[in-house]
């Protein structure tokens, strides 16, 4: 039985609770939604950092458990803290790759903790005034953005796919060639399972999967499950469990630049989970939203874990269910924090073979970057500078990606910034669109734009004509997307067997900026 606890002066679709085994059951399936999402960046960055399988369990761990904590903070909130919205929070893979580039820059993961903090303090400062600044950054920056996170991760995934780092650089064909076939075989599971008509199978895909691959892995010999039993079964996460953090200004800047993405997305999550929810969504509201936000994200380095942000996967998720309840998000919290507080756990998924995580990598990394190339969908390119702020930022971001030492004869300050992929498109689409979009001075007259704006020339295929012959005459001419002929008569359109339909003969216009505002 449900029941409705009140947050204000009139009921709120969000403060319906649905009792104690619902609430818990459908947090259940929140965690396993995001937990493929959630156990990536601690690998991949302890990966990088040349941790121990045990190490990196630490951190798969810690990130479970600073994930619960700001889940709960998030969704049940107090007061100035937390949107009260069905928002779970985890690691964000937005910082993973300068995250990845501060400790392969001899930074270490200390470096990382220290940046993180900094960077969320600073964040937390301008967190009330971001609503007003966010005009900065529209959907042609953070799909750029976006798009850069998701392309950059893929040679972490070509190293898991051939094994791991140290199977990579040893050229070990025979290992390479079985590591290439596993995660084939891994990447083919969760596409069957994508498959299956069934929406809670096809959610849970990359988990299932991962287990698939592991066991097929475990068939064939190529997992090691021997570490798992060594240690304790449950523990609390030591605080600075690697060490005090240091503070490396360049990494600072580089994280800084991460955090700024991370309000965006956050505060994009946070009016899209209140559209679902059908909840006035007001500047104070996305404030306490971000402020949870960076509250987790200053705390989570002192338990060892990183920077915190809404998951997108699960407010699709609450769309698809239409579970509104944030109740619901905070038991699935509670499941999250102490599945943190159980360090076997982390020791079972760091024993998971590279490819496996490999071929699950693909499509993982592949739905980030394809979630930036849909919000760049959305940008309006007819008659604007848009195409060449996406083209600049793109291609700048993937520099590093595609050759990593390009930078590595300027200064380390500078390389630190920019050998993130991220970073660099991050910092090019901002300039770029306050250059071309914001700074009107020196733009091309209206209907007068620069080669990158301008539409490619219309032409009409000659079958297309062939099939039009005889049914077309003289003075026929198309208006408001139907034919009509010289009397102004509309001629109708008729299928195969007869009968009249509606069918426009071109597409409506596109609305402009203006009109959709």
């Amino acid at each position: 039985m449900s029941t409705q606890i009140q947050a204000g002066s009139s009921p709120r679709s969000e403060d319906e609770y649905l009792g104690v085994g619902a609430s818990f059951g459908y947090g259940f399936q929140h965690v396993l939604t995001m937990y493929g999402g959630i156990i990536a960046p601690p690998l991949i960055v302890g990966g990088a950092a040349g941790l121990s399988g045990g190490e990196q369990a630490l951190l798969v761990a810690c990130c479970l458990f600073i994930g619960g904590l700001a889940t709960v903070l998030q969704s049940f909130g107090i007061p100035f803290f937390g949107s009260q919205l069905p928002l779970v929070q985890g690691t964000s893979f937005a910082s993973v790759a300068t995250m990845t580039a501060i400790v392969t820059g001899n930074g270490g993961i200390q470096a990382v903790f220290g940046a993180v903090m900094v960077s969320a303090f600073i964040g937390f400062l301008i967190a009330p005034f971001f609503a007003r600044i966010i005009r900065f950054f529209p959907p042609v920056v953070t799909g750029v953005v976006i798009t850069t996170i998701g392309l950059s991760l893929f040679p972490t995934a070509g190293e898991w796919i051939m094994g791991g780092a140290d199977v990579a650089a040893s050229g070990d064909s025979s290992t390479i060639v079985k590591s290439v076939c596993l995660a084939g075989i891994t990447l083919l599971i969760i596409l069957l399972l994508s498959k299956v008509g069934s929406a809670a199978v096809s959610r849970l895909s990359i988990l299932v999967g991962i287990v698939l691959g592991t066991v097929v892995a475990t068939l064939l010999g190529m997992a090691d499950f021997s570490d798992v039993g060594q240690g304790a079964v449950f523990a609390f996460p030591q605080p600075f469990a690697f060490g005090l953090p240091t503070f490396d200004l360049a990494s600072i800047v580089s994280m800084t630049i991460v955090m700024l993405v991370i309000l965006t997305e956050t505060t994009a999550d946070v009016l899209a989970v209140g559209q679902i929810v059908g909840s006035r969504v007001d500047r104070r509201r996305i404030g306490d939203g971000l402020r949870a936000d960076m509250a987790a994200s200053f705390a989570a380095p002192v338990f060892n874990g990183f920077t915190q942000s809404a998951f997108a996967q699960n407010v699709g998720l609450v769309a698809i269910t239409g579970v509104k309840s944030r109740f619901v998000v905070t038991c699935g919290g509670v499941i999250m924090l102490v599945l943190g507080l159980l360090p076997v756990l982390g020791r079972v998924v760091a024993a998971v073979p590279p490819p496996v995580l490999g071929g699950a990598g693909i499509v993982l990394f592949g739905t980030v970057a394809a979630s930036g190339i849909r919000t760049l969908s959305t940008v309006e390119y007819e008659g604007t500078s848009n195409l060449i702020i996406v083209s600049a930022s793109l291609g700048v971001g993937l520099l590093p990606v595609v050759k990593p030492d390009i930078y590595s004869g300027f200064p380390s300050w500078f390389e630190t910034i920019f050998h993130s992929g991220i970073s660099s498109a991050a910092v090019v689409a901002v300039l770029l669109n306050l250059l071309f979009n914001e700074l009107k001075l020196g733009n091309p007259p209206a209907g007068e734009s620069s080669v990158f704006a301008s539409a490619p020339p219309r032409f009409v295929p000659i079958e297309a004509l062939e099939q039009l012959r005889g049914r077309l005459h003289e003075g026929d001419v198309v208006r408001d997307g139907k034919i009509v002929d010289a009397s102004g008569v509309e001629v109708p359109c008729v299928t195969a067997s007869g009968q009249v339909v509606e069918s426009p003969v071109i597409d409506p216009p596109p609305q402009t900026a203006n009109e959709r505002t």
